[in-house]
């Protein structure tokens, strides 16, 4: 397997949308409330790709994986119910789905979060965070396995989200 994590571009759009219809059907085959509300959609990808942070994960020529991955971009974590381990710049990945087919193979995600340190590591950014539902419970055991922290709470959209923080 020869994975590499780049930038989206528009050509990559509908592989990345087929990857999140099927995240969408995973999470409510899993009783999630998590993405059934008409997010993320086509427009979102849309966007992610124009401001240049929706990012791929591909093995060889194949896109296996997607995020969004912000720098210190997120206000609703100005609005923690809790604490962060750190006040400093910090990397946010949203949106992460495996393609069908990799998704039993937690080698894929585990990658992904690599190249996430790597891509804040060069950044010269020791945080991470992120979040998610409070039913996404392989999402937050991924998470605690890979050092995370559990900070608090977030909303977004009206809905309130389990927000983590990684320090390397």
């Amino acid at each position: 397997m020869n994975y590499e994590f780049r930038k989206a571009t528009p050509i990559d759009a509908p592989h990345i949308w087929t990857i999140l219809q099927h995240a969408i059907l995973r999470r409510k085959a899993d009783g999630s409330n998590q993405w059934q509300d008409g997010y993320p959609n086509p427009e979102i990808i849309q966007q992610d790709i124009e401001k240049g942070i929706g990012y791929v994960l591909t093995d060889g020529e194949t896109i296996v994986g997607y995020s969004a991955v912000l720098i210190n971009d997120e206000p609703e974590y100005d609005n923690l119910q809790g604490k962060w381990l750190t006040t400093g710049d910090f990397v946010v990945f949203h949106r992460v789905a495996i393609a069908e087919g990799y998704t039993g193979q937690k080698i894929c995600l585990k990658k992904s979060l690599i190249l996430l340190f790597a891509f804040a590591l060069e950044n010269n950014i020791r945080s991470l965070k992120a979040d998610t539902n409070h039913d996404n419970f392989a999402m937050m055991n991924i998470f605690e396995k890979a050092g995370f922290v559990f900070c608090g709470i977030v909303h977004f959209r009206g809905s309130p989200r389990r927000a983590y923080e990684k320090v390397l």
